[in-house]
């Protein structure tokens, strides 16, 4: 396998400056192929220049059968997913050329240390989507804020991480 075989974001430059929306197409792809998140109807997109996890309400995903609400670790792995995507994102946006390589290694590595979840309503919807935003990004970790809502744009769950790479 050569290296460019290893590399899982693939070529994310056009000449002599990187592609950020390169970069963002090639992360969603990624994570979009994954096994689990086609299981779930999982999906990363890029709406606005930012990052979004989608992902539709489906019978496998109630936790409160007697309240037909979502289960909180659907909830918790859609918040660490979008964290983790988002990051590797920001550290793709403060790449240079002379660094790409480096940080597609690192984003390659990243890996959650610590989440935390607070719960603010039922997981209730036909739809959910969730953001996140960088509170730190430094040298081997990252901290993260994450928020989930519904299709009434309610927000059902919010999340602080932190992971590392």
């Amino acid at each position: 396998m050569t290296q460019a075989e290893k590399s899982w974001t693939g070529s994310v430059q056009d000449g002599s400056e990187i592609n950020i929306d390169r970069i963002f197409d090639k992360l969603t792809q990624a994570f979009n192929t994954s096994p689990f998140f086609q299981h779930a109807g999982m999906q990363m997109r890029v709406v606005d220049g930012q990052i979004e996890a989608y992902i539709d309400m489906q019978d496998f995903m109630i936790g409160n059968v007697a309240y037909q609400i979502l289960h909180g670790g659907v909830a918790a792995t859609i918040l660490d997913s979008i964290g983790g995507i988002t990051a590797m994102g920001e550290l793709y946006k403060k790449a240079t050329l002379d660094d790409i390589d480096d940080v597609g290694k690192k984003a390659s590595r990243l890996a959650t240390v610590d989440m935390r979840v607070d719960y603010l309503a039922p997981g209730r919807g036909q739809y959910f989507t969730a953001r996140a935003e960088t509170l730190r990004l430094g040298r081997k970790g990252c901290t993260m804020r994450m928020t989930l809502i519904n299709d009434e744009a309610k927000p059902i769950a919010t999340a602080i991480a932190s992971y590392a790479y």
